[in-house]
């Protein structure tokens, strides 16, 4: 009787194992991070995030795409084709305005916030050859604006318009990633780029490996005509080879995004590992040294996720002026 019973005990523990076995312990969150061009800032970052991901966010299976940025990656979010999304927080607030002209054809009401990360520095980068050394000595020359309706070609018209020039006074527009702008540059079939970025993108850095450099100044008068969310800044000296003196210019704070649709949980854990490996994502690009816990919500344009929400409740970070 004691083995048949015994036999039943294990006969029903096989039964339930088998079961169990049949069910996912956790179902697995895919978690799609938009990121930029492979020559930016925006995609090391991302492939950093999914390793940090895959190590602390449990069930979680990340992978990274390269977009044309910005106004791209927020497109995709509003469609629920990605989870989190690098973008700038000038296109960020054009597109929770659903701001036409920018490239968004409706109010992109999904949207919701993670965190401000790193400034982006809006860098004019022309060849020493062009004898371009001011804003104003762009026009009739070659200038590459980034991709259409891109975060950074959004940047060019701004700052251009605040220098008091348009498209129509420059030699010729290229619409260009970062990566194939400088190629052009290198051939001489291009005279200068302008690209919106963390600092030491390796792009500028490759070129100025090249062919001499002059790092464009944005004067603080330009700056100020532009106007919010873009503040004055500087590029230090060094930065890039052959640059011996810091340069003024402007900059735009980063954003990490996500949708309405991603559970709370999911974003919880990202957020929390985000601020967990600020390490991990300092040595993937120098530009990740920028990201603070205290900025966290700073200018954030879009309502924050409760996900998120609930991780700076924890810490105790509240939105300036809340």
């Amino acid at each position: 009787m004691f083995r048949k019973v015994m036999r039943g005990a294990v006969g029903a523990a096989a039964a339930l194992a088998l079961a169990g076995a049949s069910l996912p312990a956790q179902a697995q969150d895919f978690i799609n991070i938009l990121t930029g061009g492979t020559s930016g800032v925006y995609y090391p970052l991302g492939v950093a995030l999914s390793k940090v991901f895959t190590d602390k966010v449990q069930g979680s299976r990340p992978s990274v795409q390269a977009t044309k940025a910005s106004v791209e990656n927020l497109t995709l979010l509003q469609q629920g084709k990605g989870e989190i999304g690098f973008t700038l927080g000038d296109s960020l607030a054009m597109g929770w305005a659903g701001d036409e002209e920018a490239g968004f054809k409706s109010k992109l009401d999904k949207l919701r916030g993670i965190t401000a990360i790193y400034p982006n520095y809006i860098q004019v980068v022309a060849t020493q050859e062009s004898g371009i050394k001011s804003l104003a000595d762009l026009k009739g020359k070659r200038l590459s604006v980034g991709a259409p309706k891109s975060g950074t070609e959004l940047n060019a018209r701004a700052i251009l318009q605040g220098a008091g020039l348009t498209y129509k006074d420059l030699g010729k527009v290229e619409y260009l990633p970062f990566g194939e702008s400088v190629e052009l540059m290198k051939n001489r079939q291009l005279d200068a780029t302008l690209q919106s970025a963390g600092l030491g993108v390796s792009s500028i850095r490759d070129l100025a490996t090249s062919v001499p450099i002059v790092v464009v100044e944005i004067p603080a008068s330009v700056v100020d005509k532009v106007g919010t969310p873009y503040v004055k800044a500087t590029i230090p000296a060094n930065t890039y080879g052959g640059q011996t003196a810091p340069v003024q210019t402007a900059a735009v704070v980063n954003y990490l995004v996500t949708h309405s649709g991603v559970k709370d949980e999911t974003v919880y854990q990202m957020t929390k590992a985000i601020y967990d490996s600020l390490p991990d994502l300092a040595a993937a690009h120098a530009a990740a040294k920028d990201i603070k816990l205290e900025s966290a919500l700073s200018g954030m344009p879009v309502p924050m996720h409760p996900g998120a929400q609930r991780y700076f409740d924890e810490k105790g970070i509240k939105k300036q002026g809340s």
